[in-house]
């Protein structure tokens, strides 16, 4: 529904609970993805901050790579954003979606 107002919030909360702007999301040109930037484009994007295409946009990111991001994090929380341990997370989300 933000999405189609004109309406943006001025700031969001972000994964560790502070408040995230527009001025302090990780500068566009970032190029080192740590589970914390990520999270917090997840988070500006969930909150209004910035659109999905708008994120794609100002990172240079697909589509596929943000939802995956976002599912990681609904799935797994921050921990499921660590790439070396993504293989992980997904099988002990897929065994507890058996149970």
């Amino acid at each position: 529904m933000i999405e189609n107002q004109k309406i943006r919030p001025a700031q969001v909360i972000g994964p560790l609970g502070e408040p995230l702007t527009l001025d302090s999301l990780p500068p566009p040109n970032t190029t080192r993805w740590v589970v914390r930037r990520k999270a917090e484009v997840v988070a500006a994007v969930n909150g209004g901050l910035l659109t999905v295409d708008e994120a794609c946009e100002r990172y240079g990111l697909t589509l596929e790579e943000f939802a995956g991001w976002q599912r990681s994090i609904d799935r797994s929380g921050m921990p499921g954003l660590r790439v070396t341990r993504i293989q992980h997370y997904r099988d002990l989300y897929e065994r507890q979606q058996r149970f």
